[in-house]
């Protein structure tokens, strides 16, 4: 008997979003079909899927042991998870090849659909990077007596969802510092930067606004300049490697000596990028904005505003928090152009409730029956009166005043 052969091995899955790009996140459901496609007839043993997640981090990093001596010393650590087999055809044992327990698959295609949930806890997000990754993937294994195995390894992407719209990723970041350079025994006046941006948290594709203002008393020409970083930070063996690379960038206009420029709202896309990552013990990723001032000459003058990178965009309604509370910060003098200087006192009880009313409200609720027969007597009445009395009347003196001071001064207005 001629026996058939393999003509492709297939993995797909069935994907959850209209890009057709297989990407999930912790607690969801991964399915998909290995597509099996022979001429001929073939006999299987097994079929086989393995799927993993992990991150693993590795780099090498030379060592001098003595004058002549030098060595290697390799750093690497992982970190799974998930791990989760499944056997679509035959049975576990494929370390024999005798005859028995073998499925003949016949000539032409088949499917065999596959299914297993991502653990609820969360998950790192796919990524990588230059001394480490974070992958997840599936990998089928076809297995045949007295052949080698036919395997197929197909990645897919996590997402662990990092939500902007948290009170802790819409505060404002703001900064302020100032540098004086010295040349021998001269003392030029100082450089001094200040910058603030609306919140913490953006998403790939936004703007930053940045306000900012830069002040040159110095005698030398500097430039303004704006850029974000994503470090990326990979654990191992108590050592600790860093990468930092540029995401974007702008400059503003040169300053000579006693200018000063202001940036209201100077904006810095962020291109795609992957978000931050941090909640991983081997591999972080971290995005910061750096505002800076180019000293030719010396040491830039820079603020560091921390980023997050998040994967779930700014509400309306957060936007609209956030610009509201940017514009209070802004300017506060709109809430002394908008309340009266002396308050009107409120109608008085007779004019808002007449007798009538008054007089029908004291009549006793059927609804209530209940709930008065199980009070005792005297305090339902007590209630009952107190509930009808009118309230006292409006005065913008206070009847009960407090009999502590406070002897600190008051902050005059600006």
């Amino acid at each position: 008997m001629v026996l058939g052969k393999v003509k492709s091995l297939t993995i797909s899955f069935d994907c959850l979003n209209d890009s057709n790009v297989p990407v999930y996140s912790s607690g969801d459901t991964v399915s998909g079909r290995v597509s099996l496609e022979v001429t001929g007839e073939i006999r299987v043993k097994s079929l086989k899927i393995h799927a993993r997640g992990h991150a693993k981090v590795r780099w090498t990093e030379s060592r001098n042991a003595g004058s002549n001596t030098a060595y290697t010393q390799n750093y690497t650590e992982e970190v799974e998870y998930f791990n989760h087999k499944d056997i679509l055809i035959g049975h576990e044992r494929d370390d024999d090849n005798s005859e028995e327990g073998l499925h003949t698959i016949l000539s032409g295609r088949h499917e065999y659909a596959f299914s297993f949930e991502l653990p609820q806890t969360p998950l790192a997000t796919s990524f990588e990077g230059r001394h480490g990754s974070v992958r997840y993937w599936v990998k089928a294994e076809l297995h045949r007596p007295w052949l080698l195995p036919v395997k197929l390894k197909k990645e897919f992407t996590v997402f662990e969802h990092i939500d902007i719209n948290t009170p802790s990723l819409l505060s404002p970041q703001a900064g302020t510092k100032e540098k004086t350079l010295c040349c021998w025994f001269c003392t030029s006046g100082p450089i001094s930067l200040s910058a603030k941006i609306e919140r913490k948290g953006y998403t790939p594709g936004e703007s930053i606004q940045i306000f900012a203002e830069i002040e040159n008393c110095s005698s030398r020409v500097v430039v303004p300049k704006a850029a974000i970083y994503q470090t990326q930070a990979f654990y191992a063996k108590g050592k600790m490697k860093e990468v930092k690379q540029l995401v974007a960038n702008l400059r503003g206009e040169s300053l000579s000596s006693g200018k000063t420029e202001t940036w209201n709202g100077k904006q810095l896309k962020i291109p795609p990028v992957s978000p931050s990552i941090l909640d991983c013990s081997i591999i972080r990723v971290e995005y910061s904005l750096m505002v800076y001032v180019d000293i030719p000459g010396a040491m830039d003058l820079f603020l560091n505003l921390p980023l997050v990178i998040g994967t779930i965009p700014l509400h309306p309604f957060g936007s609209r928090t956030s610009s509201v509370s940017s514009q209070c910060s802004m300017n506060m003098n709109w809430l002394g152009l908008t309340l009266p200087e002396r308050p009107e006192a409120p109608p008085s009880y007779a004019e808002v409730v007449t007798e009538e009313q008054r007089q029908s409200s004291l009549a006793p609720l059927g609804a209530c029956d209940d709930f008065e027969r199980a009070l005792p007597g005297p305090l339902f009445a007590y209630i009952q009166e107190f509930r009808f009395l009118p309230p006292p009347l409006y005065s913008e003196i206070d009847p009960n005043p407090d009999q502590t001071t406070d002897d600190r001064p008051s902050c005059p207005s600006r």
